[in-house]
């Protein structure tokens, strides 16, 4: 898997790993408790992976060159922000700029999360697999 981490791929990216990873662990690891441990050891690897790479390329740090000027980007900040596709000034972020992205990376986690929660969505019947997630529509008796 070749990194073109950038903030503009990266949800998405993540979103389908974790939906593949979920459909793969599914139907590799049929016991739930040793689903739960790879699903945590496959997110944990691909959230770091994801980190070191794209917060690398946003402090221009020099080991990411390659990935930047393969994707025609000026430096690992303007791939990250601009995506090729954007004009923002990468060369002058405000504080506010490096907050927004801060609060992007935060996202990282929620996006392979929500891959794993449609992994597991029953797309013939259009309702989600009830081990996963209880039905709370339902009233309990005490």
């Amino acid at each position: 898997m070749i990194p073109y981490d950038s903030f503009l791929i990266d949800g998405p990216w993540l979103l389908s790993l974790g939906w593949l990873y979920g459909k793969l662990t599914k139907k590799l690891v049929p016991d739930d408790e040793k689903r739960k441990k790879v699903n945590r050891v496959l997110s944990i690897g691909t959230l770091a992976s994801f980190y070191i790479t794209s917060i690398s390329l946003y402090f221009n740090l020099g080991w990411t060159r390659w990935i930047w000027e393969m994707c025609g980007a000026q430096s690992g900040r303007d791939w990250m922000i601009n995506s090729g596709v954007f004009k923002f000034d990468h060369e002058r972020v405000s504080s506010r700029g490096h907050a927004i992205s801060a609060a992007i990376f935060a996202t990282y986690p929620l996006w392979l999360e929500a891959g794993f929660r449609l992994a597991e969505i029953d797309w013939a019947e259009g309702r989600l697999e009830p081990k996963v997630i209880p039905d709370l529509s339902e009233k309990k008796s005490k």
